[in-house]
């Protein structure tokens, strides 16, 4: 597991050194083979690691990996731009089984996060955040965005925008029964995640508001 993790943190934080590699392996390869189809594998492989790496490393370490914290000790934005973003470099320390701290690094680019999505969420400076590790290489982490304070607060964010709209529109037309449903299912949804009295009784309340206008 661990010769796994060291693997795959190369692979996904050293994309121009893995691609070197794999043109080397699979040059030398059809050399001493003398088959020319080994040179065949070399693109698709380093376009699939630049689109997949994080990924992979990701899925892995959430699947075999020890959960710990971590803490973010250094956050320099480079002159380099993603989405007309720019990158930051980051360090971190990480907190091993034995209690103490080992130091590790990322970017925005080479960053593994768990869930596995479209977006690049990074905990802020200073603040302890879940991350999990193979034991022996806590160098290779995998950031558990959703399970940081700030991860449960962009949830529940997410969670509420839902319930502003529907709620706006009700208030518009409340004899609008499409406007009621849309209300009660974005509360309902709350709920299933956080426990809020306040809108389960709100809730109950547009239940009999919209039997009333059957």
């Amino acid at each position: 597991m661990i010769w796994i993790s060291k693997i795959l943190f190369f692979t996904s934080h050293h994309g121009f050194y893995t691609v070197i590699i794999l043109l080397v392996f699979f040059i030398l390869l059809s050399i001493l083979t003398k088959k020319a189809w080994f040179l065949a594998p070399i693109i698709p492989l380093a376009i699939l690691n630049g689109f997949a790496g994080q990924y992979l490393n990701a899925w892995f370490l959430n699947k075999y990996g020890v959960e710990s914290t971590a803490v973010i000790t250094s956050d320099v934005e480079t002159n380099s731009t993603l989405n007309d973003m720019y990158i930051h470099d980051y360090e971190a320390i990480v907190k091993k089984k034995d209690g103490k701290y080992t130091s590790t690094f990322f970017s925005t680019t080479s960053a593994t996060i768990y869930p596995i999505e479209n977006a690049i969420r990074i905990p802020g400076m200073g603040q302890h955040f879940p991350v999990k590790y193979i034991p022996g290489y806590e160098k290779n982490i995998v950031i558990l965005y959703y399970q940081s304070e700030e991860g449960n607060n962009l949830l529940k964010y997410e969670k509420i925008a839902p319930i502003q709209s529907a709620k706006i529109k009700y208030e518009a037309d409340r004899t609008n029964k499409e406007f009621i449903q849309e209300y009660i299912s974005a509360l309902e949804d709350y709920v299933k995640s956080y426990d809020s009295e306040e809108y389960k009784m709100k809730i109950e309340e547009l239940k009999k508001e919209l039997k009333r206008l059957q």
